[in-house]
């Protein structure tokens, strides 16, 4: 469904990704780890287009059999939230402070869909339910700040898979949260991509993280892709020497 070929992230004349191949199939659940600074975040930002326009990006991006990086911003604006929807680190820092959470919810909706204000409205409570928010009648009367970080971060998965598209990104989603609310983050994420058939990338640092995900793992280091296979064949059978400090470093 989605295929990277040759994909290069440069400033001035400093290269900072460099992939050659990177595939995920429908319905399927990558995972991309590597340390801070590895280069993860930096190539799904380039799937959608959110990259700061001082960086040159060349290669190819197909999604669905279309070509990602020629399109134009109106052209990407359509496919983002729709068929391509992404999940950021930070809830707190990502949600508008000045709009309360049902309006936020709403707003991919009210871009991408024909339903009526009031429909709208009744679709927002449908999905915090989906997400497993309590009370989400009062919730979307509430502001960010209200909420604690767990039920921000839920509250943008929801607007994240408001038009059910086909791919999920998630870009280190559980950083900021304890434990507990992680792991709940986490089999929420899993939870929602088998039942609607929604494929997912997920990227973190954390190689436990991504292995509770992921079918698939891609390991980088250095802006390039040093490792990728199958879960179990990761963790089990790593080949790449840094894969094997990545996996000394989590002895969890």
């Amino acid at each position: 469904m989605l295929e990277i070929n040759n994909l290069r992230i440069s400033i001035a004349d400093r290269t900072l990704v460099e992939i050659d191949h990177l595939t995920i199939s429908a319905e399927g659940r990558l995972g991309i780890v590597g340390e801070s600074g590895s280069g993860k975040t930096l190539t799904v930002l380039s799937i959608l287009g959110l990259l700061p326009t001082m960086m040159n990006v060349t290669g190819s991006i197909t999604f669905a059999g279309q070509e990602l990086l020629n399109k134009s911003e109106n052209d990407l604006a359509k496919i983002r939230g729709r068929d391509i929807a992404m999940v950021f680190q930070d809830p707190g820092r990502s949600l508008n402070p000045t709009m309360k959470i049902g309006r936020q919810t709403g707003e991919t909706l009210r871009l991408h869909s024909d339903l009526s204000k009031s429909e709208i409205q009744e679709k927002v409570i449908e999905l915090m339910h989906a997400v497993q928010l309590q009370d989400p009648e009062k919730l979307a009367s509430r502001y960010p700040h209200e909420l604690s970080g767990g039920q921000q971060q839920r509250v943008m998965i929801a607007m994240a898979i408001a038009c059910k598209p086909k791919l999920l990104i998630a870009d280190e989603p559980t950083t900021a949260l304890d434990v507990t609310v992680q792991q709940e983050v986490l089999k929420l994420l899993l939870q929602l991509s088998q039942e609607s058939g929604m494929a997912l990338i997920f990227v973190s640092h954390n190689l436990g993280v991504v292995q509770a995900v992921s079918e698939r793992i891609a390991v980088m280091n250095a802006g390039k892709i040093v490792e990728i296979g199958e879960t179990s064949q990761i963790l089990n059978s790593p080949k790449a020497q840094y894969t094997r400090e990545l996996i000394g470093s989590n002895p969890s």
